[in-house]
């Protein structure tokens, strides 16, 4: 995709024309969001710009406070000055978990876990991290301290990717899963992931989920237990929420080009219109959304981690303050 400069401005207000949107929504009621990687210029540059629009009320935590000039707004903690929290969040872990205080305080005293106490401890509605630690590290404070929803038996994640224009259609909005937390998931995980990104994806965008399990074959054109899989995870899916339009397994092209879906899956209520793509793995997840982003041109949010009690999201060390505002919108959305 090339663009010439005045090309590029117009295809960056139309991608910022969708977080503008989404923000009027977060105004109504702005939520408190905690950046644990408060030190990063990038956070900084975020919580800033958050605090002045009044979309999200940005706690950030940083090892010394007074190195960076905050905006009015933008509450800063120091967690190693922080006590009387690291005492109440150190014991409550050790209580529940039961392990050792010491062991606990030890956890506490780590900005990223600290965070996602506060989350855990309703002093945050959301936290948005990874801008300076592997996404390992973020999924493993949030299910420790935050824990997993109720009906959820892993993590999993999506990217909003947004396009200036697809398929002949301005502003187009696609959702992928998962691309970052589950490896390799079984029919029984995947079928979650296609449920919880259908659902959150309704919530966040408020359209109508068509949700397509990709794979390497459409319809039986291949037969291998990698297809078997995805086969079973629609199957499960539909039963877990019939209200919800699944099909698979389809290829990437039966799932979003009509005159494609036309020819290989004819009956299908989603093929040539799938919103939502499922992908059977990680690796061709991860892959996928970067392949897009960075060929294709379109902008990538996320990843939106889902499966917490709370919101509790990820972010590519990559990651430049417009996409950090991205995210922490998505979060409060969430929240």
């Amino acid at each position: 995709m090339t663009l010439t400069k005045y090309g590029f401005l117009v295809y960056y207000i139309i991608i910022m024309d969708l977080i503008a949107e989404l923000a009027e929504k977060v105004k109504k009621n702005p939520k408190r969001i905690v950046f644990p990687e408060g030190d990063n210029p990038e956070i900084q540059s975020a919580v800033n710009n958050l605090a002045k629009d009044r979309v999200v009320k940005p706690i950030v935590l940083v090892k010394t406070s007074g190195s960076f000039s905050f905006a009015e707004g933008v509450s800063v903690l120091e967690p190693e000055k922080e006590q009387e929290r690291l005492k109440k969040f150190s014991e409550g872990y050790a209580r529940k978990h039961q392990t050792s205080p010491k062991v606990a305080e030890k956890l506490c005293r780590r900005n990223i876990f600290f965070g996602a106490m506060m989350v855990a401890e309703g002093e945050a509605d959301g936290m948005v991290a990874g801008i300076d630690s592997a996404t390992a590290i973020v999924l493993q404070s949030a299910a420790l301290a935050v824990g997993l929803a109720p009906q959820s038996s892993i993590p999993s994640s999506f990217f909003v990717m947004h396009f200036g224009e697809l398929f002949g259609e301005k502003d187009k909005v696609l959702i992928y899963a998962d691309c970052a937390a589950t490896i390799e998931p079984d029919s029984q995980q995947l079928a979650e992931i296609g449920v919880t990104t259908a659902r959150n994806s309704q919530r966040l965008l408020g359209f109508e989920p068509r949700v397509a399990f990709l794979s390497f074959s459409t319809k039986g054109s291949a037969n291998h237990t990698r297809t078997e899989k995805v086969v079973k995870a629609v199957e499960i899916a539909r039963s877990m929420a019939p209200e919800i339009m699944f099909d698979g397994e389809l290829q990437a092209d039966a799932a979003l080009i009509p005159r494609v879906a036309n020819k290989k899956a004819p009956d299908s209520p989603v093929a040539g219109k799938a919103n939502v793509l499922v992908f059977p793995d990680l690796d061709s997840g991860n892959i996928a959304y970067k392949l897009t982003q960075y060929l294709a041109g379109a902008s990538a949010y996320g990843p939106i981690i889902q499966g917490f009690r709370r919101p509790v999201n990820d972010l590519s060390r990559g990651a430049k303050a417009k996409d950090i505002y991205g995210v922490a919108i998505i979060t409060a959305l969430l929240a």
